[in-house]
This record gives C-alpha cells, sequence and structure tokens, in this order.
C-alpha cells in the first residue's frame, strides 16, 4: 500500500517550535507579524504612522493621525490575557500537532496551568478556528451526510429523539473524480427540517455546486436552491460507506466522531458542538500545509475579536 504523504507530511516539531517560539520576545515579534502582516495599521483610522510608548510594562502604539492608543493585544481574542503569550503559542502549537483532538484536561498538564484556564484557552482558540470557517463555502462535486453527536441519556428518549443528541451536517468538496477530498463543512443544525437544509445550503453550498446525499428527506430541497442534486442508492450497512459519491464524507464523519468520543468524555452537545466540530473542519482543511498551521492559526487568533469567559460559555450552536 502506497504512503499516504498527507499524513506522513513533516510538521512543525517541538525542537523547531522552541527555536521558533521559545521566548516571550519570539512570540511578541510572531503576534506582531500575524496582527499587522504589512507593518502597523492603526485599528481606529487604517493610518500607518505610529509612535511607541511603554506604561506598567506593557508597549502601546499612538497612532500619530487619530491619536488613537492600542496594544498588541487590545482588540483580539488575547486581550486582557494575565498569561505569557509563550503559553499561547504552546497551546495552538499542541493544539494543531496532534493527530485527532487534545481535551482540556490534557491541555491544562501540558501548560502547567489550572483546568478552568486551560478550559478557557483551548475554547477561545477554537473560537478564532470557528469564526475562519464560517464563510467557507463547498464547491464542485460535494457529498453531503446527516449524522448526530451524543448517546442516550438515562431514562431519557431513546434514537434521534434524545435530549442528548446534537444533529450535524457532513459536507465534503473533491474533485470530478469524487475521489480525492478538498475541503469540508462540518456544522451544528437544529433538526433536518426542509427549511433548516435550504438555508444550510445556501450559505454553504456555491451556486454552482452538485450535491450527493442519501435519501434523507430534507436534502431534496437542494434543488430549491438551484443546485443539482443526486440521490445515492446506499442501502445502509457498511456497503453504503464505499458507495461513489459517499466515501469520503463518511470517511470524515467517522474519524470526527472517533475523535470526538475517544477525547471528550463529557461534551455538552447542546452548547459547544459547533466549535469542537469547526475544530475538526479547521485542521481537515488546512492538513497539506502542516508546518503553516501555526503562523495561520496566529494570524486567526489575531483576527478574532475578545471572547470573555461568559460569551465563551453563554455561546450558541446555531447562527442568529
Amino acid at each position: 500500500m502506497a504512503m499516504n504523504w498527507v499524513q506522513f507530511q513533516e510538521g512543525l516539531s517541538m525542537k523547531e517550535f522552541m527555536a521558533r517560539y521559545g521566548t516571550e520576545a519570539k512570540c511578541r515579534r510572531a503576534l506582531y507579524h500575524a496582527r499587522w502582516p504589512k507593518g502597523f495599521r492603526c485599528p481606529a483610522c487604517a493610518d500607518r504612522r505610529r509612535s511607541t510608548f511603554r506604561r506598567d510594562g506593557q508597549t502601546y502604539y499612538q497612532c500619530r493621525a487619530c491619536g488613537h492608543q492600542t496594544t498588541l493585544q487590545s482588540g483580539t481574542l488575547l486581550q486582557a490575557t494575565k498569561l505569557p503569550l509563550t503559553t499561547w503559542f504552546l497551546a495552538m502549537h499542541l493544539l494543531t500537532s496532534t493527530k485527532t483532538n487534545m481535551a482540556a484536561l490534557e491541555l491544562k498538564r501540558h501548560l502547567g496551568v489550572c483546568y478552568r484556564t486551560a478550559w478557557r484557552i483551548k475554547h477561545k482558540i477554537m473560537q478564532s478556528m470557528m469564526e475562519r470557517e464560517e464563510p467557507r463555502r463547498l464547491e464542485g462535486f460535494v457529498q453531503v451526510d446527516d449524522a448526530y453527536l451524543g448517546g442516550e441519556l438515562n431514562g431519557g428518549k431513546a434514537g434521534r429523539g434524545s435530549e442528548n443528541k446534537q444533529a450535524f451536517v457532513v459536507a465534503v468538496e473533491t474533485d470530478d473524480t469524487l475521489e480525492r477530498p478538498h475541503f469540508a463543512v462540518i456544522e451544528p443544525v437544529r433538526t433536518f427540517s426542509n427549511a433548516v437544509i435550504i438555508e444550510w445550503a445556501e450559505r454553504r453550498l456555491a451556486p454552482e455546486a452538485e450535491a450527493f446525499s442519501d435519501g434523507l428527506g430534507a436534502f431534496r430541497r437542494f434543488v430549491d436552491t438551484g443546485h443539482a442534486h443526486t440521490v445515492l442508492e446506499t442501502r445502509g450497512g457498511r456497503a453504503a460507506t464505499e458507495v461513489q459519491g459517499a466515501r469520503w464524507v463518511n470517511v470524515v464523519m467517522s474519524n470526527v466522531k472517533r475523535a470526538l468520543d475517544g477525547v471528550y468524555h463529557a461534551l455538552k452537545q447542546k452548547r459547544y458542538a459547533r466549535r469542537y466540530l469547526a475544530e475538526a473542519a479547521y485542521r481537515f482543511n488546512r492538513r497539506f500545509r502542516l508546518p503553516e498551521m501555526l503562523p495561520r492559526l496566529a494570524r486567526a487568533v489575531a483576527l478574532c475579536k475578545p471572547c470573555p469567559e461568559p460569551i465563551l460559555r453563554t455561546a450558541s450552536n446555531y447562527l442568529d
């Protein structure tokens, strides 16, 4: 069997990580370039001219055009953090270099912080991943399937009506032979109703995309959004996962479920599933360039607006 070069490609080793990001100064420089890749831009007026001064051990940038003052972290996901940047960059490296997922409890042990801090770090980083994945639209031939996260609660409803089950849609963009996957969208939905699937298709499928799915009734509404749609005869069972036009969406779905079930034992589906699924999609969509994963995530963190813990804990799986 030929070696899968995607899985065996070289990433960023811990030795290389320490050489590039092992000090606070190196992390500050990396975050500066991530936030302002073409040089400083005033958050208020976008002017490039600035002066610097220090106050309370913090470097401030003052715009010479409008006088607006800012710091490297203000207005970003790292605003008001009391943790060193080395801790944040190590967390980003750990969350992007593992093959599957890393729970907050394991992250806590690697970073040397308390569990609540590790949970906050992980969810903030996943928030930046989720925001980067929000505008993604799939093109060409797209394999689509429905799935559920979670199991039955003791004494609760069984099957799809269980209060602990979270419905989600998996879609994988492939090439014209349906043999090579490119990008994926993994997103929770309220239900598999006609209205919900129509809204999902309008956001997630490019106008020229052609969908391939099983016989779920709501998926037939793809034609209402102007997309070509092919209904596959899967007939259930293991053989259904190998049907032409359904193979890759089943592979991605099974990998996501296996990773979540194997790592997280108390996942609150109804509140946080969107972030966990976005994390899986973010890593899948950037799997071809592992060495660039950390710089790109630093860019996502720099562009993400502040998200304090109360907002993290009251998040919804669904877009307003």
